[in-house]
C-alpha cells in the first residue's frame, strides 16, 4: 500500500484547488492524486492538505468532498 511521499502518515489527502479529498489506501484514487500532484504542481504550490484526525468526517468538516 503506497502513500504520497510527503504525506506518508496520512490516509486522506485533500487538494485545495478543487476541495476534494482522496483515500490514499484506494489504488485508483492514489494514482489519480499522484497524477494531479505531478501535472498541477500541487506540492510546490502548497495546495495539499492532510487532516487530523485522519478521517473522512474531518475532511468534510473542513469543506472537502470525497472523490468519486
Amino acid at each position: 500500500m503506497g502513500r504520497l511521499r510527503r504525506f506518508q502518515q496520512s490516509r486522506y489527502v485533500g487538494t485545495r484547488d478543487t476541495m476534494r479529498f482522496y483515500d490514499c489506501d484506494d489504488e485508483e484514487q492514489l494514482e489519480a492524486l499522484e497524477v494531479r500532484v505531478e501535472t498541477d504542481d500541487l506540492l510546490d504550490r502548497k495546495l495539499l492538505s492532510s487532516f487530523a484526525p485522519d478521517e473522512p468526517s474531518e475532511a468534510r468538516n473542513r469543506g472537502f468532498r470525497a472523490v468519486t
